[in-house]
């Protein structure tokens, strides 16, 4: 798998912009990754949460929300810088 890596990265930087766009294309998914693990969690401690004290179900629920929401806005942000750097093409 690595072999394969570098002739991709030798002529993504020979080409002098190439690795702008492997750049933009590793910053946007490691962003959306990054979100997907934090929603994941959330949603998860979240039941956990609500399983545990079933009396504040309300609260957590609209907490986790909440948290989702700030971890999406950050992915997105992300994601608009990556796709702005590649637009540098």
């Amino acid at each position: 798998m690595v072999h394969s890596i570098f002739p991709m990265l030798q002529a993504a930087a020979d080409n002098g912009r190439g690795l702008v766009g492997v750049g933009a294309g590793l910053g946007a998914g490691l962003a959306v990754i990054g979100a997907g693990i934090g929603i994941g969690r959330i949603g998860g401690q979240a039941v956990e949460g609500m399983a545990r004290q079933p009396e504040a179900a309300g609260r957590i629920q609209t907490a986790a929300l909440i948290f989702a929401a700030l971890i999406e806005g950050a992915a997105l942000f992300g994601v608009v810088i990556a796709f702005q750097m590649q637009g540098k093409l």
